[in-house]
């Protein structure tokens, strides 16, 4: 069989034929990886007729399943960033993009002098206070509304994004760094936590996703070039890389 068919047609949609619609949504944009591999775009907008992030916005059952599964598979990460990475010293802890704040929670549990802010899309703010409220550190954070492409809360000390900046491509980053360089005033940090290719041909699960990121999202994985890059070119200097005992690295930036 030729690449070309297995990607695409008939044989590349019958095996997920037995699924729910509900399902299926998510299985079917790997029937179109030539589109991706092709454009450079994601295969889910041209497959569902928008991106996957406003796909969600008006389905919120699906999304509520795509949250819960990333909470799932995200413990040992979390666990790994909070082993790893010494956030003590900052005051005000402003998690962009945290879905229903179950990273943050952990953090502010491992940390009782940090103050949150949990900053997402309106759709996820109310189960996000019910999961901040089952954590008992709801009295130490603040629930607020965003579109990070507009704009970011100010004030504080720490910023941080847990695989949010590999869901979009470079223009679309820059949009968002560029918002969170604004907000920090100068002073502070922004705290990445990604996945960073390495170097060499080597098999790598972080390839993969790179491929999965740009079918569902028009998003990437990146290098730690393109990621110092990235942040130089939205106001940023990397000040130092902290690899975890899990797949992903905090990257430690601070504006300039």
């Amino acid at each position: 069989m030729r690449i070309r068919e297995l990607f695409t047609g008939s044989y590349a949609r019958s095996p997920v034929s037995e699924y729910s619609s509900k399902e299926r949504y998510a299985f079917q944009p790997w029937g179109e990886l030539l589109h991706s591999v092709t454009t450079g775009q994601a295969a889910f907008d041209h497959l569902h007729g928008m991106p996957i992030f406003d796909y969600y916005a008006r389905h919120p059952e699906q999304w509520k399943t795509f949250d819960a599964a990333m909470t799932g598979s995200a413990g040992p990460e979390v666990a790994a960033v909070i082993a790893d990475y010494d956030f003590s010293g900052i005051g005000t802890l402003i998690d962009l993009g945290g879905g229903h704040g179950s990273f943050l929670g952990t953090i502010l549990t491992a940390y009782p002098a940090i103050k949150g802010v949990l900053a997402e899309m309106p759709a996820v703010i109310d189960g996000a206070r019910r999961q901040l409220e089952a954590a008992h550190v709801a009295d130490r954070c603040e629930v607020v509304p965003i579109d990070f492409f507009e704009s970011v809360p100010a004030g504080g000390d720490a910023y941080v994004m847990k695989r949010i900046i590999h869901d979009w491509d470079d223009e679309r980053s820059l949009e968002i760094l560029k918002n969170c360089h604004r907000a920090m005033g100068g002073k502070g940090k922004l705290l990445l936590i990604e996945m960073i290719i390495p170097p060499g041909n080597d098999p790598e699960f972080a390839k993969w996703l790179d491929i999965a990121m740009l079918v569902f999202a028009g998003g990437c994985e990146r290098t730690e070039r393109e990621y110092r890059d990235l942040l130089a070119t939205s106001g940023f200097r990397v000040s130092r890389i902290i690899p975890t005992r899990s797949s992903v690295s905090v990257i430690e930036a601070v504006p300039v």
